[in-house]
């Protein structure tokens, strides 16, 4: 990094440590989580190019925690014109001071950054808001101060033969910037990330997928092991199941064998009988395996008749009818 200054201070401030001189201290992009998801991490430039766009510019916008990339984005598709543009920013005293160009700039050096970006406030090469940053390459210079009236940011870009002369005319310390010392500051662009987070996801959900379906595999092979291994004894639960089911064909068999087909018989025939001698049958009662059952029946049949034989009961009823009692 090379300074003209007056002031002695500026000067031995500007010096870069012995970490950037050997190459240690400077940062290089890194592939992130979205490139390792999309599985891009192996095309991932590190190495980029310094490169100067012939149509860069330069604002400040609001700062507003949560949508600063919406904000820079915003202001700089105004700017130039079009939603495709390459931005980097920083934050800074309540602003977010942003460089842009359009995207179709940086048709030629697509794996480049710009080392104007490193000036701005918070990166590597910003000292002060007095200071005016320099950079040229190829013949092209430009230049990066702060209107100390306004307070407002200046990009400056032309022929080196012109641009460089009018900056070192004005009253203020200069810093050319050496990009092979500086952070590497590299362009963001939303419709790539967009495109690049869709890829992630996609990839994210086939890796899901695969897992689960691995795990599913290999409890199914679990399952068919433990079943192929496992030796259980069955004689117990063969005679338990054997027992209920003998047990359950008796019950069913006892079901089968109710008197109650017998009993209905029983009453039709007694009914028959009772009904050619004028008799009448008032109670038949089965509890279990005992039957009992009254019938009046006149005197003349005191003995019964038929089937209808039992115990004849002492006096008449006040039909003049002769009760009897039987179990038959």
């Amino acid at each position: 990094m090379a300074i003209s200054t007056k002031d002695k201070d500026v000067l031995e401030r500007g010096k870069p440590s012995a970490e950037k001189r050997s190459g240690d201290g400077v940062s290089r992009p890194r592939p992130g989580v979205a490139d390792y998801l999309a599985g891009e991490a192996s095309s991932f430039q590190s190495n980029l190019t310094p490169y100067l766009p012939h149509e860069v510019i330069g604002g400040a916008v609001p700062h507003i925690p949560g949508t600063e990339e919406e904000a820079v984005w915003n202001a700089a598709s105004q700017a130039c014109g079009t939603e495709k543009v390459h931005y980097v920013y920083s934050a800074d005293g309540g602003r977010l001071w942003y460089l842009a160009c359009p995207s179709t700039a940086l048709s030629s050096e697509p794996d480049s950054w710009c080392p104007l970006a490193a000036a701005l406030p918070g990166n590597s090469e910003f000292w002060d808001r007095e200071t005016v940053y320099l950079y040229e390459q190829e013949g092209v210079a430009s230049a990066l101060r702060w209107d100390p009236d306004t307070g407002r940011m200046q990009v400056f870009l032309g022929a080196a033969r012109t641009l460089l002369p009018r900056m070192q005319s004005m009253d203020a310390n200069f810093v050319t910037i050496n990009p092979e010392l500086a952070e590497v500051v590299p362009w963001k662009n939303r419709m790539l990330r967009t495109e690049k987070l869709s890829r992630a996801a996609s990839m994210a959900l086939l890796y899901v997928g695969i897992g689960i379906n691995l795990i599913i595999f290999l409890f199914l092979i679990f399952q068919f092991i433990l079943t192929n291994t496992v030796v259980s004894d069955l004689d117990e639960v063969k005679k338990q199941t054997e027992k209920a089911s003998q047990d359950l064909m008796l019950g069913a068999y006892n079901a089968l064998q109710s008197d109650s087909i017998k009993h209905m018989v029983r009453i039709q025939e007694m009914l028959a009988e009772l009904q050619k001698i004028d008799g009448t049958l008032v109670k038949y009662n089965v509890e279990g395996p005992q039957l009992n059952w009254e019938v009046l029946v006149p005197p003349a049949y005191g003995q019964g008749v038929g089937t209808i034989k039992g115990q004849v009961q002492p006096g008449l009823e006040k039909d003049g009818r002769v009760r009897i009692k039987g179990t038959n």
